[in-house]
């Protein structure tokens, strides 16, 4: 089915959860280009509770049903990891696009087979990654694009929260289900916005190392999701990396999701490392700072506007339909991310550095 402007796009949302719902309230928001359809979920008792919260005509009795609906241009994906790539796969090949929850797969190894069905079918796949969207982030690369930074050699970023395990016991914390643990939640965040940043150089090798010094011990439970006491761990609760990048540039990469880190914000950071001048972001605040005259000079970031970026994503993912044109968070970008995450993983398990080749 071909989709032209100004015809808005008709939204089913696989998955009623907190991040489903975040999904339903925006694109009701967007009511001059999107039209939000229908709705599933395995509980349908949910995905029925949800359609009456945000009006949506119709609930599915599963995700099969609803990719078949032909009243229905995209899919939204927002269920456990490990389902992200049948759930896309499917509904590509059943004429949909696809706007799709970080992270992209559960490992590269399924991340590319979306890729591999993007192409053959050739609808869009958006990764939702909006830390990208919004206006402080948009104000830094802004900067960088303008050149004010100069090279940019090296990058620290992460997000060490010191007590945030999610829903303990859940598929939050087991591996076959989440594919990892604060590494594959908000590790990628920190590293897909890191590497849009400073446009995306190749990953070439890898080091890093996993912890799981909490979770196994009930330790360090955060508020977010349910926790299943009768369930298990078997995810990290900490990881550390060093990528080296195609370009010379170095990134780090620190996340948790519980550790001992008293004069730690818990807030994400990335700090911008150039010849010219460099940008620490941290939370809602970013910091320009430069030498001159061999003073060092501070210059608060001001963000472009107060857009909602999830709103900003909706929008990114429609006129990428609309044009044809790849979202600028593509499946490219997201295997790239999977790839790196496998890595360090792997590098964990062998305690070496692990290499990577692109085609």
């Amino acid at each position: 089915m071909t989709i032209k402007s100004p015809s808005r796009i008709r939204f089913g949302i696989i998955g009623a959860g907190a991040i489903g719902a975040v999904h339903m309230e925006t694109l009701n928001k967007l009511g001059d280009v999107a039209e939000l359809s229908a709705v599933t979920d395995t509980y349908l008792p949910l995905a029925e509770k949800r359609a009456e919260e945000h009006s949506i005509k119709t609930v599915h009795v599963s995700p099969e049903a609803l990719i078949a609906d032909p009243d229905i241009d995209a899919v939204v994906v927002a269920v456990p990891n490990q389902f992200h790539a049948p759930l896309t796969i499917a509904a590509l090949e059943a004429g949909k696009h696809v706007l799709l929850e970080k992270p992209m797969a559960i490992s590269s190894a399924k991340a590319k087979e979306i890729v591999d069905a993007q192409r053959r079918t050739g609808k869009t796949v958006m990764i939702a990654q909006q830390m990208r969207f919004t206006g402080l982030s948009r104000a830094v690369k802004a900067l960088i694009d303008d050149g004010a930074l100069g090279r940019i050699y090296n990058v620290k970023t992460g997000w060490l929260r010191k007590k945030g395990i999610p829903g303990w016991g859940s598929w939050f914390t087991q591996m076959d289900m989440a594919g990892g643990g604060p590494l594959i939640d908000i590790g990628v965040h920190m590293l897909d916005l890191s590497l849009h940043l400073i446009d995306s150089p190749k990953p070439v090798s890898v080091f890093g190392t996993t912890y799981s010094e909490f979770g196994p011990h009930k330790r360090g439970i955060g508020t977010w999701g349910t926790p299943n006491w009768e369930g298990k761990y078997d995810v990290e609760d900490l990881a550390a990396a060093l990528i080296k990048l195609d370009n010379g540039a170095t990134l780090s990469l620190d996340v948790s999701w519980a550790a001992h880190a008293a004069d730690l914000t818990d807030e994400p950071f990335i700090h911008l490392m150039g010849t010219e001048a460099g940008v620490s972001i941290i939370g809602n605040a970013a910091t320009l700072v430069k030498h001159e005259n061999d003073e060092v000079v501070k210059q608060v970031i001001q963000p472009l506007d107060s857009d909602n970026e999830r709103e900003l994503v909706a929008r990114h993912f429609i006129t990428s339909i609309h044009e044809g044109t790849m979202p600028i968070s593509s499946v490219i970008t997201g295997y790239t991310n999977n790839r790196i995450l496998d890595a360090i993983y792997e590098s964990s398990a062998s305690g070496g550095e692990v290499k990577l080749s692109w085609e």
